[in-house]
């Protein structure tokens, strides 16, 4: 493939480093959930996944892509399935915005496929979405400040501020004339002041993943066992129980709002069994689980809703527009 960036610069980087000696090869380009640069390549019998923010980059891509550097290394050692840090480079310099180097994750990813050997198999089914929940809840148990991200997120009034941040994201699409998405979307407002007026009263701390859904994430092709998670760009300190709210708005067999199809459903875990399951592998209590999966469901409404309100302004394409507002009445 034809590298989006400049190998010779990339390997100039690589020789400071210290990573390996000679040509890069056998460059393969990776396709994810957003506009990032990322490709797998060779280098002295090493093989490495690039990761750098899109070819036109947004003006917050750099922290973007340095905090998810940051929190990956933070991550090295621990019992959190997460893609090995190697490098990164905060300068944009050598190629004109801020890169990291990690260590590849074989698998598949059940958004995209799953093998007939794990369908064909009811425990391996069943581990996708339990082995999936026990990442989550390590992740949820490990020590922010002792693994060094003692200054990565503003945990003091997290949970105060989810509630106005959603429905203030809901009302500005108010600005654009043509939305009329309101009129289908019941009393979000009335969500909005439940959420407000029932915030759980206490909470440890902890790192957040904050895009957990299964398509964040890669299996064993052998077993269904996690791998990794995935593309933590949205990751920050706060209440870890967000990331099971998270599940609990995207999982396939929680709903039928069709945000992710497997077809038959009955070989995987029941959202009910992986609520109980996050419970067996974490010390946090679960009695306000539901207010955790209202506040997904509403924030993953106010951020689809997005698409319809740029459809209906002639900046996105109705049919998806059309589906995914259909998603947030749902929500």
């Amino acid at each position: 493939m034809q590298s989006p960036i400049d190998l010779n610069k990339l390997t100039n980087w690589m020789d400071d480093q210290n990573l390996g000696r000679g040509a890069i090869s056998d460059v393969t380009s990776l396709s994810g959930g957003t506009q990032n640069i990322m490709f797998r390549f060779k280098r002295a019998d090493r093989d490495y996944i690039f990761r750098h923010p899109p070819k036109h980059p947004r003006p917050e891509s750099n922290r973007v892509m340095q905090r998810e550097g940051t929190v990956l290394k933070a991550l090295t050692g621990s019992n959190v399935p997460h893609p090995g840090f190697i490098a990164g480079c905060w300068d944009e310099e050598p190629l004109g915005a801020y890169f990291f180097l990690m260590e590849p994750i074989d698998g598949f990813n059940p958004i995209n496929e799953i093998p007939k050997n794990i369908t064909d198999a009811a425990e391996y089914c069943k581990r996708i979405g339990l082995s999936h929940i026990e990442a989550i809840a390590a992740l949820g148990e490990l020590d922010y400040e002792a693994v060094g991200l003692e200054n990565f997120g503003k945990p003091d009034n997290f949970l105060e501020r989810q509630a106005d941040r959603w429905l203030g994201q809901i009302e500005r699409y108010s600005k654009i004339e043509q939305w009329d998405g309101h009129k289908d979307l019941g009393d979000f407002e009335a969500i909005a002041a439940w959420l407000n007026n029932n915030i759980p009263t206490s909470y440890k701390p902890g790192i957040i993943h904050g895009d957990c859904h299964l398509a964040n994430a890669m299996f064993s092709r052998e077993t269904g066992e996690i791998e990794a998670l995935i593309d933590w760009e949205m990751s920050t300190i706060g209440d870890p129980l967000i990331d099971l709210g998270w599940v609990i708005a995207t999982w396939p067999a929680g709903s039928d709002l069709g945000m992710f199809d497997f077809g038959d459903m009955s070989n995987f875990a029941s959202l009910e069994n992986l609520i109980a399951h996050y419970g067996e592998h974490s010390n946090r209590s679960l009695d306000s689980i539901n207010w955790y999966g209202v506040l997904a469901c509403f924030k993953l409404g106010s951020i689809l809703e997005g698409t319809y309100a740029r459809a209906q302004a002639g900046k996105a394409p109705m049919d998806i527009g059309k589906r995914l507002h259909a998603n947030t009445i749902g929500l």
